[in-house]
């Protein structure tokens, strides 16, 4: 079994007065990760948002009937809450009238448990984002030597947990999972009427990833309207498909201020949606697919690690460009990613000028985990 970074932070946080919400896009592990923590013993009371009799349940409930369905559990897992209406003052009821309880929950739409879940349990939830398996995870389950030799690998198949443990049938598993992203969580949460449209979106993103991403080209390519391009786009990115990473600009008027680049959570995920699993070597796109594997790990890594920074890209409208910025305690520090160890790399000079006290770095396949870890 591999161990998940998370296991101990949530562990950590076991009844100490406040429920934990899990969230995650579908099939990262977060079930997996809390049978692993809790199992099946008889003080734990499993229910998942998903059943009709469970949305019923809570769809007019009180603390007097709550604490008759607990009984004498001591720990109340929800899984998929976001299907649960009004979830979040359910919640908030369970933690208030039924202190003795430890309350765990999960959702694979930040977008519907934010903003059912925010007010009403303002100070009484810890909140964790769970992603596929991360780099950092597999180098501590088999090693750094293992884990580079299959970068590669990672790089077109990713690492969602059910594609690393079964080798062999990656393209069937991430065709799977790809429906299931489609129809089963975004398609439901905005009843989107022209489910073709959000699949051209979602392919027209994949290509792409690693530049610049403009909603009026979009809008022509898939037929929708600019608006409801980009409205799609906040609901995968709040569905944990995509996330957005904006332009930084402090000090030039040649600096883009608000542009934005797009990213898959998972470069399996990216390339289930073209079709396309062509190894490496035999990739146009590999200067693409490394860098949203490098900005997507580095997102988990910040995540799990809980490095509060702040992230971007920079260009100019003379096309200077620079792959990531990260600022952290106030320093600004720059990273560009090669694929190749040896390719060329140069600052641009403009931006060495304009913030002069930055750091710049380059993260190449030979020296990532300095990166990653």
């Amino acid at each position: 079994m591999i161990e998940r970074i998370l296991e101990k932070i949530v562990k950590n946080k076991v009844y100490t007065g406040k429920a934990i919400v899990l969230l995650g896009a579908r099939q990262v592990g977060k079930t997996t990760l809390l049978k692993m923590l809790f199992g099946t013993a008889d003080e734990v009371l499993w229910m998942n948002g998903d059943e009709m009799d469970v949305q019923a349940l809570f769809a007019t409930i009180s603390a007097t009937r709550l604490k008759a369905i607990f009984g004498n559990k001591k720990i109340i897992i929800i899984d998929e809450a976001q299907r649960i209406q009004d979830i979040g003052l359910r919640m908030k009821l369970i933690t208030d009238q039924i202190p003795d309880v430890q309350l765990v929950v999960t959702g694979s739409s930040s977008f519907e448990l934010a903003n059912k879940l925010n007010e009403p349990l303002t100070g009484r939830k810890w909140e964790y984002k769970m992603f596929p398996l991360s780099f950092a995870e597999m180098v501590a389950h088999h090693g750094l030597l293992e884990e580079n030799r299959l970068l590669a690998h990672r790089m077109v198949y990713g690492y969602y947990p059910d594609v690393v443990s079964n080798v062999g049938i990656e393209k069937e598993i991430l065709k799977q999972l790809s429906t299931s992203y489609l129809y089963k969580d975004v398609l439901l949460l905005e009843q989107i009427k022209k489910p073709e449209g959000l699949i051209k979106l979602l392919q027209g993103l994949a290509y792409q990833v690693g530049s610049q991403v403009s909603y009026n080209e979009l809008s022509q390519l898939t037929g929708l309207d600019a608006k409801t391009v980009e409205k799609y786009i906040a609901v995968l990115e709040q569905t944990f498909i995509i996330f957005r990473l904006g332009s930084f600009s402090r000090n030039l008027r040649s600096e883009l201020k608000k542009s934005r680049k797009i990213y898959f959570y998972d470069n399996g995920i990216r390339n289930a949606l073209i079709a396309n699993f062509n190894q490496v070597e035999l990739r146009t796109d590999v200067g693409a697919l490394w860098e949203n594997f490098m900005v997507s790990e580095r997102m988990k890594h910040n995540q799990y690690a809980q490095n509060w920074s702040n992230s971007w890209y920079w260009r100019t409208k003379e096309q200077k460009e620079i792959d990531y910025i990260e600022e952290q305690a106030g320093v600004l520090t720059a990273f560009e990613f090669k694929w190749n160890p040896d390719a060329k790399h140069k600052i641009p000079k403009l931006f060495l000028e304009t913030y002069p006290e930055s750091e710049f770095k380059v993260i190449h396949r030979d020296n990532l985990e300095d990166f990653l870890i």
